[in-house]
């Protein structure tokens, strides 16, 4: 526990003004945003919206994989997600480098082979997202309403720029 007494620390502050209370589990502004893990993302915030207004997807690289997908039929289906939006972001590590140099720098920093797992780093991070967003708009078991958008968030400005 000791190495966590800073977070209940800041969840026990948290929870003295919480104000989230009684928010259903759908998204009541009818999106799901798939980005990246990387913390200078505030997704809500970049969109202008607050809790229990969309469902938030987040992985490495922002890539649409079949977790995502898994996720997106069940917020299409059951949590009133109309449009998704999927927001990689400019300094990504992993359209920084090829699959066997993260492989390698992992390997070299913590003695651990991953090689037997798929990073999925991107060399041209436009062509990912593109393909990204067709394999949302190509999945047959979303609900067939859903409308679909990519956009690349610029860390150092907190600009979207959407992708046509």
């Amino acid at each position: 526990m000791e190495n966590f007494a800073d977070l209940i620390g800041a969840n026990q502050e948290y929870a003295n003004s919480f104000k989230s209370r009684g928010l259903s589990g759908e998204a009541k502004k009818g999106l799901a945003i798939v980005t990246c893990m990387d913390s200078r993302i505030d997704p809500l915030h970049i969109v202008g919206m607050e809790a229990g207004d969309a469902k938030i997807l987040r992985n490495a690289g922002a890539r649409v994989t079949e977790d995502v997908l898994r996720t997106l039929v069940l917020a299409t289906h059951l949590l009133s997600v109309t449009r998704i939006l999927v927001m990689p972001h400019t300094d990504c590590k992993m359209a920084s480098g090829e699959e066997h140099e993260i492989h390698a720098a992992i390997l070299e920093k913590s003695g651990i082979d991953t090689r037997g797992i798929e990073i999925r780093t991107v060399k041209d991070q436009m062509k990912a997202l593109v393909t990204d967003i067709q394999r949302i708009e190509s999945y047959p078991l979303l609900a067939k309403n859903v409308k679909v958008m990519g956009a690349v968030f610029n860390v150092e400005t907190g600009k979207l720029t959407p992708v046509i």
